[in-house]
């Protein structure tokens, strides 16, 4: 796939035809907008090498030390490096630049083992026996399985190939937000009444209302689900539901546990300081997983604004999939 980054600004609109820009005002020790709301408004980058699930080497570990969380992020480097040599092989281009041109450059870890902080495991919990039932006869009557965020499965047609390869989620954006690849950047924008979430990563927006009375009815679904939040003294908190089945009820970029049809998904964000918001998240869908789990990790302030991401508008490496494939099976029939 091809991507454009472009150093051109995008001028955000909130709900239908106002912007917001304005200035902070200071309420104590924390920061508050011109309405009275806690301000978490920026550019606010969440990478990092610490993994989703905590290492078997580092069972029963709440706390790395600096020494061992500085190991971490160097083996993600030189994993990176391995990954931009990888071009050898025939038809293989290798990939991109990435210890150079993404986050992959900043071998920065975390003192927490894993992003998943409960279980106290750092482990996502089993599937529950009707996920397990359902995904052995989904998969034995010929069922295609859920489309991951980034891995192709198939060269039939475009819906046979990632969400991320079709434009649709990106691999990082969520939600929840994870760590991943590279365009690992949200823009905090608020208005009296509402809060948007700008993600970088195929500039997915997610527009959600404060203290909204009413739900989205539950026959509506959409592909980031339906969010409504509320204050819990400095700390937001959105509760996202009404997930379309055509994700996972958890996703990283290569693979997809259950679908997102009963996920209950709640994100908390506090600003910690100027610096820093803490990120948290808590996945429930007792359909797909035999008990809830929850991640966190800091986002930093980014002093860069979100690059203009273009997807659909420069996606030839999808159709250069297909045409292979197609070149592929004429050659094969050609006695």
């Amino acid at each position: 796939m091809t991507l454009h980054a472009g150093r051109r600004l995008r001028a955000f609109v909130v709900a239908v035809g106002f912007v917001v820009v304005l200035p902070l005002v200071a309420t104590g020790q924390s920061r508050a907008t011109p309405w009275g709301d806690p301000d978490l408004q920026g550019v606010w980058d969440y990478w990092t090498f610490t993994p989703l699930e905590r290492a078997d080497e580092f069972a029963g570990r709440d706390t790395l030390t600096a020494e061992e969380a500085a190991i971490v992020g160097e083996a993600g480097r030189a994993a990176a490096r391995a990954t931009d040599r990888d071009g050898s092989g025939p038809g293989n281009p290798g990939a991109y630049g990435q210890e150079v041109w993404t986050e992959r450059s900043r071998a920065t870890a975390l003192t927490q083992p894993s992003l998943i902080v409960d279980p106290p495991d750092g482990k996502i919990p089993a599937l529950t026996a009707s996920e397990t039932n359902r995904v052995a006869a989904h998969q034995s009557s010929g069922g295609r399985p859920v489309r991951t965020r980034a891995g192709g499965i198939g060269v039939e047609g475009a819906e046979d190939r990632g969400l991320a390869e079709r434009c649709i989620v990106g691999f990082s954006t969520g939600p929840p937000m994870l760590p991943a690849g590279y365009n690992n950047n949200v823009q905090v924008l608020q208005a009296p009444g509402y809060v948007a979430l700008v993600v970088e990563m195929i500039h997915d927006v997610r527009i959600i209302p404060i203290d909204a009375a009413t739900p989205l009815a539950p026959d509506v679904r959409q592909w980031l689900g339906s969010s409504r939040g509320s204050w819990d003294g400095d700390t937001l908190v959105v509760e996202t539901t009404n997930f379309t089945d055509r994700i996972g009820s958890f996703s990283t970029t290569g693979q997809a546990w259950g679908t997102g049809t009963d996920l209950r998904l709640v994100e908390r964000f506090t600003r910690v300081d100027g610096e820093t918001l803490t990120y948290e998240w808590t996945v429930e869908n007792r359909s797909v997983f035999t008990q809830t789990f929850s991640g966190r990790l800091p986002m930093s302030r980014s002093d860069l604004p979100l690059y203009e991401y273009a997807c659909h508008e420069g996606n030839y490496g999808l159709h250069n999939i297909l045409i292979g494939a197609r070149s592929d099976e004429r050659a094969s029939a050609t006695p």
